[in-house]
């Protein structure tokens, strides 16, 4: 497992108006549509801005999507679906290979790297058909192929960062009509080897914080169940699964025999020319009802959250 998902690089520093990126986009650029040979004009919710053609379009903040779901493979036509059969047919390597492991051996295959190119791939979140995923960076497909697991499993899921386009013409994916996302950045893991990978605090319990883990992750996917393209989802999601301070206080706040109630995401005072917000945990104690709160800031202005202040305390106005 690709344990970055779980280690960010933590910042307290502030960021100033004069870092904020410039307000006038360039004339918008057609993106287009690998999977069904012709070209889309972005829509008004992604503006694709002009640049160096080899470093992939450029999108608003307003467009930026930070999701978590599962990816799944998709025939996007009769013919694809028929050219990979005969692959599987011409190969005498499969034998004996489980459905999953017949498709990950193929698509995963150097040789096969045009049926990689071919595919239509869905992100899903809660069994809902969400985004259609096509890469900034063709170099980018082995990042859809390191999702095709060969033994899926209902903890398996995936982080998606990238910027939302428009919505997907109707060839590109046997008919399905999605928002497209153009991604910069995977994640693919399973919910145990995520667990086992979150450094456990020094003196903590080992089974007091594996459990206490366990628990707030599953809250934190029900939480997550969202399309990751609002300042607040992406937030959240970021924290979700790449902050694990937050599991550490999950646990600690279980040793002083209070619960996790709440989780509130809201507009930071801090907001100006940085797009930031503040992630509010709740505590109740479980005899005296007292609440305690703690707070981490965000900074969501660009495509890659990071963070501006790490858990503290947090006092209502």
């Amino acid at each position: 497992m690709d344990t970055s998902v779980i280690e960010p690089l933590e910042s307290n520093a502030s960021v100033s108006a004069a870092q904020a990126p410039a307000s006038d986009p360039a004339p918008a650029a057609h993106v287009p549509c690998p999977s069904c040979g012709s070209t889309s004009p972005p829509s008004s919710a992604a503006v694709v801005t002009g640049r160096d053609p080899s470093a992939g379009p450029v999108v608003s903040s307003a467009s930026w999507v930070y999701a978590i779901g599962r990816i799944e493979p998709r025939f996007p036509r009769i013919s694809v679906e028929k050219e990979f059969l005969q692959v599987v047919a011409q190969s005498s390597k499969l034998q004996g290979m489980s459905d999953a492991q017949v498709r990950h051996h193929v698509l995963s295959s150097a040789e096969n790297a045009y049926l990689l190119r071919q595919m239509c791939w869905v992100l899903t979140i809660q069994g809902q058909d969400t985004y259609i995923l096509t890469p900034r960076d063709p170099i980018d497909l082995r990042l859809l192929a390191h999702s095709v697991r060969t033994d899926p499993g209902p903890g398996d899921l995936d982080i998606v960062i990238g910027a939302k386009g428009p919505v997907a013409p109707s060839p590109m994916c046997n008919g399905l009509q999605v928002p497209i996302v153009f991604f910069d950045q995977i994640y693919s893991f399973d919910r145990e080897s995520l667990l086992k990978e979150l450094p456990r605090p020094e003196g903590a319990n080992a089974k007091g914080f594996a459990a206490a883990a366990a628990e707030l992750f599953d809250r934190m996917m029900l939480l997550a169940a969202n399309p990751g393209s609002s300042n607040r989802t992406r937030a959240f999601n970021y924290l979700a699964a790449r902050y694990p301070r937050l599991y550490h206080a999950v646990a600690e706040a279980h040793d002083r025999d209070e619960s996790l109630t709440a989780v509130d995401v809201r507009s930071s005072s801090l907001s100006g020319a940085r797009e930031i917000v503040d992630v509010v945990l709740s505590f109740t104690n479980r005899r005296t009802d007292v609440i305690s709160k703690q707070f981490v800031r965000v900074d969501v202005t660009d495509e890659f959250p990071f963070l501006v202040t790490k858990l503290s305390p947090y006092y209502d106005c």
